[in-house]
């Protein structure tokens, strides 16, 4: 039997965004919780892919772990990162900027918390969940073939990380949207391949913050 393991890292917080939705708003993101870093960099593998999307939270996120003890490449983002934008957060479309505070007001009883609206909903100019889902799941498929059998390290974003537990777990888009995924989090997915694994994904751990 094979293991893959994936290692999922939410990127640390956006502070600059006033309350307003960002999605794949570029925004920077705050490292100044050494405390965070340190309990990432203790408990990650030393020997792993390090993924990425485009965005650069999660290169500023990544540098800041490799900054905290964890041998990794440098530059981030450099050619020994795999940056993938099929792992970008939601984008919002016409959503991006607003406050959240508006929502109840714009989407009315199709506004719930988990997370914004249903699953299936795309705002204009943006996507749904389940559009997440689908490219989230087309990306770990291609990074998995290419790096089989190894531990990957993939900082990136709250709705992709949801998206990878909905395809280890086969779950419904609403029940996926429920997790709930904090800055600087780890979550943890293996993939086992090999005559009599079943399902082939095992969930480790959801939403842990090593400090």
């Amino acid at each position: 039997m094979t293991t893959t393991r994936w290692w999922w890292v939410r990127h640390a917080p956006v502070t600059i965004n006033e309350g307003r939705i960002y999605g794949q708003t570029d925004h920077d993101c705050d490292c100044s919780d050494a405390a965070a870093f340190a309990g990432l960099a203790a408990v990650l593998p030393r020997d792993a892919v390090w993924v990425t999307s485009h965005l650069r939270r999660t290169h500023l996120t990544a540098a800041a772990i490799i900054a905290a003890g964890l041998p990794g490449p440098d530059p981030m983002p450099g050619p020994a990162v795999v940056v993938d934008s099929d792992l970008a957060e939601q984008h919002f479309g016409e959503w991006q900027g607003r406050r959240y505070s508006e929502l109840p007001d714009l989407l009315g009883e199709s506004y719930h918390r988990f997370w914004l609206a249903p699953a299936t909903h795309a705002p204009d100019g943006g996507e749904s969940f389940v559009a997440v889902m689908a490219r989230v799941g087309e990306a770990m498929r291609r990074i998995e073939q290419r790096h089989h059998g190894r531990d990957i390290i993939a900082v990136a974003h709250g709705g992709t990380i949801r998206a990878a537990l909905a395809a280890a777990l086969d779950l419904a888009p609403e029940a996926a949207l429920a997790f709930r995924i904090d800055n600087c989090s780890l979550t943890r997915i293996e993939r086992h391949d090999g005559a009599g694994t079943g399902h082939g994904f095992q969930v480790v751990t959801v939403n842990q913050k090593p400090v």
